[in-house]
């Protein structure tokens, strides 16, 4: 099973998810980069994740839909365009062989979702063990980016902060696959929110070196996540001074989040 990063638009990543025969796309917002990859490659196009319903993620659902012969999954309490299959949280699907848990992930969009994959284990269907890198994997659309959150659209700082503590609890290997090429700008504010801290300027260098190759510096994972990103690192003595110095109200996460979100919408 091969993951690919498909760009589209400025910075939008479009993710496929392929055995070779069949593929799964998440967040489709041009149907042109999907469409050139499965004539490319001879791919069938079987199902589609959307995590929320902003136009760059499902902008080429129309122009994908007569090559599709699964279905497109979607967030229950969003607009998301129909036909779709609507998904709460802690609803499980199989796709490819793979069984994906929906969690919810309220902040960036109100009913904004997330897809995770566990590892498979050793006596899972073999289907189920085809996926090459077999660590676990989290689309997460526009909730977590590397180094990032979404902005705050449609939620508050308490519903990001609880999305976030969500997906910190996943394990620390768990592949990361945001929808967007944000990570050098995410950096560089994660280094003004902690100058002190090395992980950051390490990232920033291996960031650096990925973009001059013209490679995505996606996917992250969990435990990179919690050792460089601000607004996954609330609880950190470094960052709750730091957010106390823009205004924080109180060294709560949420309190702590709202104020960094602030500081970094115009931070440049």
């Amino acid at each position: 099973m091969k993951l690919v990063a498909l760009p589209a638009f400025s910075d939008n990543y479009i993710w496929m998810l392929h055995d070779g025969q069949q593929a799964l796309v998440v967040d489709p917002g041009d149907a042109a980069p999907v469409l050139q990859a499965l004539d490319a490659q001879g791919l069938t196009l079987a199902a589609i994740l959307v995590t929320h319903h902003h136009p760059d993620h499902v902008g080429g659902l129309a122009g994908l839909r007569s090559r599709l012969t699964g279905p497109v999954y979607g967030p229950a309490h969003e607009n998301i365009p129909t036909p779709f299959e609507p998904l709460d949280d802690g609803a499980r699907i199989s796709v490819l062989g793979l069984d994906f848990e929906v969690i919810d992930v309220p902040g960036h969009t109100a009913g904004h979702i997330a897809y995770f994959h566990p590892a498979s284990s050793p006596t899972a269907p073999a289907a189920q063990q085809q996926t090459g890198d077999d660590r676990p994997l989290l689309f997460c659309g526009d909730t977590l980016f590397s180094a990032g959150c979404g902005r705050l659209f449609e939620g508050t700082p308490a519903q990001m902060h609880h999305s976030l503590s969500r997906l910190a609890a996943l394990p620390g290997d768990s592949r990361v696959c945001c929808a967007h090429e944000y990570t050098e700008s995410n950096l560089r504010f994660a280094a003004a929110v902690e100058p002190d801290n090395a992980e950051i300027g390490g990232a920033i260098v291996r960031c650096r070196e990925l973009r001059a190759q013209g490679l995505p510096t996606l996917p992250s994972s969990i435990a990179h996540e919690l050792a460089i990103n601000p607004f996954m690192r609330c609880d950190a003595a470094a960052v709750i001074r730091a957010a106390s110095a823009r205004g924080a109200r109180g060294s709560g996460g949420a309190a702590v989040l709202g104020a960094l979100r602030e500081w970094k919408n115009n931070f440049r």
